[in-house]
């Protein structure tokens, strides 16, 4: 019978019982194996050299020096996958772009209920960041340029995006490329409540583009980002004024709320040959089936590459099907799309 390789996991968390409590919880599950924790960074360099742990949860809120001082010192020497978990608040977006893998929020209390829906979202997110490529990541010091004004061939060309693990990075490098002339840009990224609008404000602060969390009926113009909000589904529309977007509540699709499938589909839809598709890291399938409707109805779709994805799930499954026109490293998508477009990045 062949032997199961479990996930070693070391957890990094100052609360003792927190900790005990996390270490505990998460090593029930068959494949996880908890080899060790943590109360603070100093603790945590030792045992991430000796035990060479394949995950760290990592708390943010930490003594003597905070988790994201710790991610930013040890990723350059050493690599390793990390989760994130905190409180509700923008450090987590630190974290990310310092290496951190993904997020979870920390429960505010220890009920049942809470706890239990806790522990199972690490745990899927402990299992995804054990496949994750960490350390080869490079951030594009390139702004995008301000372009000039918008023609009218522009104003009708509309860019969907959608991504998951790895993605917010993989979004702000190529967002923070593209000029004010872009034509109006939407984004599904899995994540939940008040994050999305954290995220688009973050984005919104450091780009030339206008970024906002999206709002059911906003108009979707060249030089704006509209980011679909957790637990929303967003959709593309059209009126004889122009484009909008809707923003409904509603079941899982293709496992997520918002789903980047439920975008696709209604830019296939709305956009037809005037839309281009773009779909990146992530685990699972979810856009790889709405990219393929858009390059059958004539868009133009670029994939992000295996070399660059964080987690090359999403992307690999829409270029299996048939869905990606193109696919490219993170570092030229950007590049692309304004060549597509003939803009001046």
């Amino acid at each position: 019978m062949r032997k199961v390789t479990k996930i070693n996991v070391l957890v990094v968390e100052d609360s003792l019982l927190f900790r005990e409590t996390l270490a505990r919880e998460i090593a029930k599950d068959a494949s996880i194996e908890v080899v060790g924790t943590a109360k603070d960074v100093y603790e945590a360099s030792e045992k991430i050299i000796e035990l060479r742990p394949d995950v760290v949860t990592l708390d943010i809120e930490l003594p003597k020096m905070d988790g994201i001082a710790f991610l930013k010192k040890l990723m350059p020497q050493y690599p390793v996958p990390v989760v994130v978990i905190s409180s509700i608040g923008d450090k987590v977006f630190d974290a990310l772009d310092a290496g951190a893998v993904d997020f979870v929020t920390k429960p505010e209390t220890f009920r049942s209920g809470t706890l239990e829906s806790f522990i199972r979202e690490i745990i899927t997110k402990i299992k995804i960041a054990s496949t994750a490529k960490v350390g080869n990541f490079k951030k594009a010091d390139k702004a995008g340029s301000t372009g000039s004004g918008f023609s009218s061939d522009i104003a009708k060309k509309i860019i969907a995006i959608g991504a998951s693990t790895g993605g917010t990075e993989a979004i702000y490098n190529i967002i923070k490329t593209l000029p004010k002339n872009t034509p109006g840009i939407l984004i599904v990224q899995h994540m939940p409540p008040v994050f999305t609008r954290l995220y688009a404000e973050r984005l919104n602060n450091s780009c030339v583009l206008e970024v906002k969390e999206a709002e059911d009926g906003d108009v979707v113009v060249p030089g704006r980002v509209l980011v679909a909000p957790g637990e929303y589904h967003m959709r593309l529309e059209s009126r004889s004024s122009g484009m909008y977007v809707t923003c409904k509540a509603g079941e899982k699709v293709s496992g997520h709320c918002p789903s980047v499938d439920v975008l696709f589909d209604s830019v296939a839809k709305v956009a037809k040959e005037n839309a281009i598709g773009v779909i990146l890291t992530g685990m699972g399938r979810d856009g790889a089936d709405g990219l393929l409707e858009m390059r059958k109805q004539g868009a133009y779709t670029i994939g992000q590459d295996e070399a660059s994805s964080v987690v090359y799930g999403m992307p690999m499954v829409a270029n299996n099907i048939g869905a990606v026109s193109k696919q490219l490293p993170l570092d030229q998508i950007a590049e692309e799309i304004c060549r597509r477009l003939s803009l001046d990045c």
